[in-house]
């Protein structure tokens, strides 16, 4: 449920200065595996509902000496949603919730980066689901940067926040309230163009 939130995580490269000292362009590294945009809800409160978002695409600049114009973009394909649980795909999809068939996008798009210490901080963006756009602010950490085995260089971030689902116009109030709020959590590996 998240996209361009999703990953919003990417200009939290922006946390940590490397040995480059222009601003770099990375594609979120998605064909080789090494990015992931999951979530997590309770069932009833008896016990958790996980899953991911398997097809989304994006990409992040980070500049270390202007950490305020790094930035991120994801796109996520909403139909890709796969909690393990056919049917239950099927009814998240479905008009009662996410309504894939007529909003079968979302996107993030950050407007911020604070620094909040070494290789940690806060995002914000503007997160677009099920037609609704709403600011929100994820924390994330650099989890690692350097030159790969290929002879590319690539960075890793991983990020965290949770939506309020009556924000996106997502009526969860025939389930408990415990219901009503998601984890999102997403890892993202750029390749540096």
């Amino acid at each position: 449920m998240f996209q361009k939130t999703m990953i919003a995580v990417l200009a939290a490269s922006s946390m940590l200065p490397l040995t480059q000292v222009q601003a770099a362009d990375y594609i979120i590294d998605k064909e080789g595996q090494h990015a992931f945009i999951q979530f997590k809800i309770s069932h009833l409160g008896f016990s958790y509902i996980l899953g991911s978002f398997e097809d989304f695409s994006g990409n992040f600049s980070y500049d270390p000496d202007d950490l305020a114009s790094s930035s991120v973009n994801v796109d996520v394909n909403v139909k890709s949603l796969n909690s393990n649980h056919a049917e239950r795909d099927k009814h998240i999809l479905n008009e009662d919730f996410l309504d894939a068939s007529k909003y079968p996008t979302a996107t993030f798009e950050s407007t911020d980066f604070e620094s909040t210490g070494e290789g940690e901080g806060k995002l914000t963006g503007e997160l677009t689901l099920h037609g609704v756009t709403n600011e929100i602010i994820m924390d994330v950490t650099h989890i690692g940067g350097g030159e790969d085995p290929w002879g590319g260089y690539r960075d890793g971030f991983e990020g965290t926040t949770n939506l309020t689902l009556a924000d996106y116009d997502i009526d969860m109030s025939k389930f408990p309230p415990v219901m009503r709020e998601l984890e999102l959590y997403v890892v993202f590996e750029g390749i540096r163009q």
